[in-house]
């Protein structure tokens, strides 16, 4: 039984959502508070964005997206989580990185979970503006002992 509980404290559940173009949904909001962190994956544009997002209580990693001015912001974080190399950054890659196993973005305003290669490409979709019939959407990223689920949660 121990082992059962420490594995689940292990698991971490990292909310991401990407493309919010200056608007964020209540409903948004109120999806984020269980998680551990949140991932913004760029396109904030208005900053006020994040400060209602770390309003909600875990720890909000944002980058910079095509749309945002805030230089201070970065193009692209490295993170380890659950064993994996996860990248974040608004532009999807056009190839596969070598030094990473997920990429996790936005821009295109489409959700995506494919394999290119050893590469995981994850995309929430867009808060506001979605793209090619897709529903406006967020997801849940949990990460534990090497292991991913992906779950996207759409908002209509």
């Amino acid at each position: 039984m121990a082992n059962l509980e420490q594995s689940r404290e292990k698991t971490r559940r990292i909310f991401v959502l990407a493309d919010t173009h200056n608007r964020l949904p209540e409903r948004v909001k109120e999806i984020a508070k269980s998680a551990d962190e949140i991932w913004h994956l760029g396109d904030v544009c208005a900053e006020n964005i994040l400060d209602e997002l770390r309003a909600v209580g875990p720890q909000v990693t944002v980058v910079r997206g095509n749309c945002d001015s805030n230089t201070d912001w970065p193009l692209v974080v490295d993170l380890v989580r659950g064993g994996l190399k996860l990248r974040l950054q608004h532009i999807p890659p056009d190839h596969s990185p070598k030094d990473a196993d997920v990429v996790l973005h936005g821009h295109t305003h489409v959700p995506r979970h494919q394999k290119r290669g050893s590469v995981l490409f994850l995309n929430p979709g867009c808060v506001t503006r979605a793209n090619q019939g897709a529903p406006p959407s967020v997801a849940w990223l949990e990460s534990a002992d090497g292991k991913l689920n992906w779950k996207l949660v759409s908002l209509r």
